[in-house]
């Protein structure tokens, strides 16, 4: 299945009204995940032995607006090439290593959708909509898609 036109024009559109605040956007993102599953925040390593509070940690930050723009870009990808590219710095079997090796679980997948879908709303409430809800969770299951078949 392909991301419609449509669908990832409301990603892109969205994308460029949160842009300008996204890494607090995608903070709060990960934030949210840690406050439903709080022992997610064990899988990641760079998490692990800091003491540095969650919303001040400069990784945890790095990773949630990498995570944020992946899946924003996985829209505009899948409508130019038909499947998720991750970009040059890593890939995607390189993400399945390390998602496998964290033990990540299906359930982890979903909830940081529950989560992403809830920032996304917080952020631009007056664009919200079923339509946006849907074309942002077809970007999401793609990626997490192509991460899941590296598995």
């Amino acid at each position: 299945m392909v991301i419609t036109a449509q669908q990832e024009a409301l990603v892109v559109s969205s994308w460029n009204e949160m842009k300008d605040d996204a890494p607090t956007f995608a903070l709060k993102f990960f934030l949210r995940l840690f406050e439903i599953i709080p022992s997610a925040a064990k899988r990641f390593s760079f998490l692990r032995d800091s003491t540095l509070p969650l919303e001040k940690n400069p990784k945890l930050k790095a990773h949630a607006m990498g995570v944020f723009v992946m899946t924003c870009e996985a829209a505009t990808q899948l409508r130019k090439t038909g499947k998720v590219n991750v970009g040059a710095n890593t890939s995607v079997q390189h993400l399945a290593s390390v998602h496998f090796k964290a033990g990540v679980a299906d359930v982890h997948f979903e909830v940081l959708k529950f989560a992403l879908l809830e920032t996304i709303k917080e952020a631009v409430p007056y664009l919200w909509s079923e339509e946006l809800k849907e074309a942002w969770s077809e970007s999401y299951d793609h990626l997490v898609v192509a991460i899941k078949n590296e598995m």
